[in-house]
């Protein structure tokens, strides 16, 4: 039988390519005929690329649940739910870490299966906290900024997820109403986010969350973090410097924040010259066999709990999954109507301007993400 290469692509960080990696190697040695080759993109092309062109290139994909809306319009994935068998999707479905699986369901399709979970969640480093006492509420993490101990991610897209995070927790509906949020919480959620950022070091406007991991686990400046996508390769032992702590996150006016859902999906493109054999290789990464031992011993985050409450997983990276599984439980999924992503690839600027200092009023940062909303909907309409 002739060799059959399949093309994926993911993102550039161990928690991305190396579980990947493994389940193509293994998946080679069960179907000795199949080779699955990974290639890997930076975090932020990620981010900026266009999926419809990577699905003209690449049989498998590695995409973000917001573009679910997109991929129900362009059809440039399959819908897996036509292609895999329904007891297994029933299967993963109940067994899914919050809205994991369902944020790739959309207009009837599953354009994605959940390869990847993450929401912010909280990190430290215990050796560096005074009296080693894990921060409870907000005004604990504002204790610490104060001595300038704190770090978190603030480049625009990180800053628009918990711009979410704080308008809800200050009582705001997001993306009702022909607005992004109501004034009263939205300027709210400004402010407070100001009175945080402003006592971090100005250098984390340019990094993300791998960047505050490195820097938190590679250096002794920075004791904690209050929400930042979870990394469980910065928990492993041996993996960076110092091993971190992840937590889940605090509670603000006496309920805990409600982070942002991210993490990843798995998906074929139906150009794929084999889409049976690309489903057979996303259907055996994502089983409960392969999920709940493999994936994460080789440094993956998996969208299913099947190996959750494992001891031995949790031994390897100091409780990551027991220890932030509530933060994602109840993370929020962002939109994904089609033309989401050109809100989500701009507003973050227009908050992270605010918190620099560049624009002074908040009123002034809303206006400007409505406009921003409007268009986006209007993207929408065209279709």
């Amino acid at each position: 039988m002739d060799k059959v290469v399949l093309k994926g692509i993911a993102w550039d960080h161990s928690r991305g390519m190396v579980p990947l990696q493994a389940a193509a190697q293994r998946f080679s040695e069960l179907h000795p005929n199949v080779q699955v080759l990974w290639e890997k993109r930076s975090l932020q092309a990620f981010a900026d690329y266009s999926i419809e062109k990577l699905t003209e290139t690449y049989d498998l994909l590695i995409i973000d649940h917001p573009w679910a809306g997109s991929a129900s319009v362009t059809n440039c994935v399959l819908p897996l739910n036509e292609y895999l068998p329904e007891v297994f999707l029933k299967e993963l479905q109940l067994h899914s870490v919050g809205a994991s699986h369902n944020s790739y369901a959309y207009d009837g399709g599953q354009w994605a299966l959940a390869i990847d979970a993450a929401t912010p969640v909280a990190s430290m480093r215990p050796d560096l906290l005074q009296q080693h006492q894990v921060p409870q509420t907000w005004e604990d993490v504002m204790a610490i900024a104060e001595k300038g101990k704190a770090a978190a991610p603030a480049i625009p897209i990180d800053l628009l997820m918990n711009f979410y995070t704080f308008g809800r927790a200050h009582g705001g509906s997001l993306f009702e109403n022909g607005e992004v949020i109501d004034t009263k919480a939205g300027i709210a959620a400004l402010n407070t986010m100001k009175a945080f950022y402003s006592l971090l070091d100005r250098r984390f406007f340019s990094m993300n969350p791998i960047a505050v991991a490195e820097a938190m686990s590679n250096t002794d400046d920075y004791g904690y973090c209050p929400f930042a996508y979870g990394y469980s390769n910065y928990s492993r032992k041996h993996y960076s410097r110092q091993t971190l702590v992840y937590t889940n996150v605090v509670t603000f006016n006496r309920q805990p924040l409600q982070t942002t859902l991210g993490g990843t999906g798995i998906a074929v493109s139906a150009h794929s010259r084999q889409p049976a054999i690309a489903v057979d290789f996303v259907q055996f990464v994502c089983s409960p066999e392969w999920q709940g031992t493999e994936y994460i011993l080789t440094g993956g985050q998996p969208g299913y709990d099947f190996g959750y409450d494992d001891e031995v997983n949790n031994r390897v990276c100091n409780g990551f999954f027991k220890n932030t599984r509530a933060t994602l439980e109840r993370a929020y999924i962002r939109p994904r109507y089609h033309g989401y992503l050109h809100f989500q690839d701009a507003g973050g600027f227009y908050i992270q301007e605010y918190l620099k200092g560049n624009t002074q009023s908040p009123q002034t940062v809303l206006t400007k993400l409505n406009t921003l909303y409007a268009e986006s909907l209007k993207l929408e309409a065209i279709l």
